[in-house]
């Protein structure tokens, strides 16, 4: 028999219905702050999936652009009186324009790359020998640079260093903790796989601390988020499938994950979005949400104790809320981790939970505006006087130190588990 097409956006039709364009969400919308024009703020993204649903707006490049002008931030979706899912109606419009005119270049190599382990780690590995040469010896004012521009990339963008081994390939997949305590499959995200290993590091080393036993899966692969930014679903779908067999394979008490996107990813959009697509996988996406939690409400339930950390030299810190982590109600258990410890002393930023500006290939897209969103991040960071910004997302780690770089600040961006297990005493 064969399986229905349904058009993405019949999903979403009655979530559709429930905005009554009253604009709230102007005032809560960071891409509307940055581009100022109706389309970019959710009640236009709204608008512009009726039209797409009816079949009555010419896709053109034009109407990718306006749909493409989403962070999926989700800070409409909180303060919404009606409560509508913008975010997941920008997804099934997103996903209905690449099933109609077809996904852009850009996300077809997306797609290819993030769904071949090989293909990922061959890139990740020229990234790391060509990177500093490209990105680093070469002046921004070389001609080499505007000889053999590279797409998508700003001469003034700062770029983090790609590590020469991943993550996953410098550890055994089991490592052994005490009888008794809990296992842990650590599902590691792409930016922690290739780019900040120190966040796997530092992960490691807390929950050994703990007692755990960490389990690495060899074949997990990335949770997909890059392809679902473009309406790629059908890589999501596939990945999601993988993943999930790699990380029911072991007996473990929970999944955690040191990355809000992947976390995201695994605890909430993987059975909202592609549950509701296939419900053949809807009961064991849901089960794998429910399995899955962060790193950082693992350490607070699992009781790290911050006497066991700190240091006698004082270190004034301020806190960034990932929007993933944010949307899932986790805000307490990072600060409470950070004030817990000796040494470490919390200074709020205004609009901590205020996105950064990154959202993805939002921020391939649109750098100048994401660049803009970002500049506010900054001068909140700036304010505080902070020796160290905290936050629980590499993607976000990426977005602050390039704001904070090109504003010729020095400050620290590092992420929670990083500074808890630098403060750890043996």
């Amino acid at each position: 028999m064969t399986k229905k097409t349904v058009d993405p956006l019949e999903r979403v039709e009655k979530e559709l219905k429930k905005c009554v364009k009253c604009g709230a969400c102007r005032a809560n919308c960071p891409a509307f702050t940055a581009f100022q024009r109706e389309p970019a703020v959710a009640r236009g993204k709204v608008a512009l999936a009726q039209h797409i649903m009816k079949g009555d707006i010419t896709l053109d490049d034009g109407t990718y652009a306006a749909m493409s002008k989403c962070l999926l931030c989700g800070s409409c979706v909180e303060k919404c009186p009606n409560q509508v899912p913008t975010d997941e109606i920008v997804i099934a419009a997103r996903e209905a324009l690449a099933k109609r005119r077809g996904l852009t270049t850009f996300h077809k190599a997306v797609g290819q790359v993030i769904k071949t382990r090989k293909l990922m780690n061959l890139g990740a590995f020229a990234a790391s020998i060509l990177g500093p040469v490209f990105f680093r010896k070469i002046p921004a004012t070389s001609g080499l640079r505007l000889r053999f521009p590279v797409p998508f990339i700003g001469n003034s963008r700062h770029i983090p260093q790609i590590a020469k081994k991943s993550f996953i390939a410098s550890h055994p997949e089991v490592i052994q903790g005490e009888p008794g305590k809990p296992r842990i499959v650590f599902f590691v995200g792409c930016m922690t796989n290739f780019v900040y290993t120190g966040i796997g590091e530092a992960t490691i080393k807390l929950f050994q601390h703990l007692g755990c036993t960490i389990i690495i899966p060899k074949d997990q692969q990335c949770c997909g988020l890059p392809g679902m930014s473009g309406g790629d679903l059908d890589t999501v779908r596939e990945l999601a499938e993988q993943n999930l067999a790699a990380l029911e394979a072991h007996q473990a008490d929970y999944v955690m994950t040191a990355c809000a996107t992947c976390g995201g990813a695994l605890h909430k959009l993987y059975p909202l979005v592609i549950g509701k697509r296939n419900p053949e996988l809807k009961e064991r996406l849901k089960a794998l949400a429910d399995k899955t939690v962060d790193a950082s409400v693992l350490l607070k339930k699992l009781g790290l104790n911050p006497e066991e950390t700190g240091s006698s030299a004082e270190l004034n810190i301020t806190y960034h809320d990932p929007c993933h982590l944010r949307t899932a109600g986790i805000t307490k258990e990072p600060r409470a981790l950070l004030k817990g410890t000796p040494g470490l002393n919390l200074v709020e930023m205004e609009g901590a939970d205020r996105c950064c500006g990154l959202g993805g290939t939002f921020n391939v897209y649109h750098y100048d505006s994401s660049l803009k969103i970002n500049a506010g991040k900054t001068a909140a960071i700036q304010a505080t006087g902070a020796d160290a910004v905290v936050t629980g997302c590499p993607g976000c780690i990426m977005q602050l130190s390039d704001g904070l770089k090109q504003a010729g600040d020095k400050t620290r961006v590092v992420h929670t588990v990083e500074l808890l297990a630098g403060q750890i005493k043996r």
